[in-house]
């Protein structure tokens, strides 16, 4: 019985020990994670390209306003879900093991949540017109996408100014940021 508990308690402490370890650092290296991060980005670039292009032609194309809200509230959602999904697979990827890798990482994380929140708001200011006047209309969605553009702009981040060498140099170097 004593051989038992005596196995027990060292099977116990070692793996406290193995949790414990496991719990302090352990990221993912600059590589794993620039991996990582530019493998959620290249699904999310290619769902914005075809937003953009999407939006362009609705707002050119001869629709009616019923029609043309329909489209671009499904597509402005669309887009907020894709930069969702991105966001969420940039938190998966952990921290990296880097000088300021938190903070790189929460500014990839912050950056996608409020590109999230900036085609979320366009959705919602999209879906509140009222398609009865068509030129009212249309001035609405020329605003909201203003607004769009101007909110996209200033959450867009700019990988070439992080402080960190190592994932600057990981993003220079992994091919999936190519």
């Amino acid at each position: 019985m004593r051989v038992c508990r005596a196995a027990a308690g060292r099977l116990a402490a070692v793996l406290a020990t193995v949790v414990l370890t496991a719990g302090c650092g352990g990221g993912p290296s600059p590589g794993a994670w620039a991996t990582s991060v530019c493998s959620a980005m290249t699904p999310w670039r290619a769902e914005i390209k075809k937003l953009t292009s999407s939006t362009d032609q609705q707002m050119t194309a001869q629709t009616s306003p019923a029609q043309a809200k329909e489209n671009l509230v499904r597509l402005f959602d669309g887009a907020a879900r894709a930069s969702e999904t991105a966001r969420r697979q940039v938190e998966q990827a952990g921290i990296p093991e880097a000088a300021q890798g938190a903070e790189v990482s929460e500014r990839f994380r912050t950056s996608l949540a409020q590109m999230r929140d900036a085609y979320s708001k366009a959705r919602d200011s999209i879906d509140s017109l009222s398609t009865s006047q068509t030129t009212v209309f249309y001035d609405g969605v020329r605003d909201a996408v203003q607004t769009l553009n101007q909110e996209y702009e200033a959450s867009v981040l700019d990988a070439s100014d992080l402080n960190s060498e190592e994932l600057r140099r990981a993003f220079a170097e992994v091919p999936e940021c190519r």
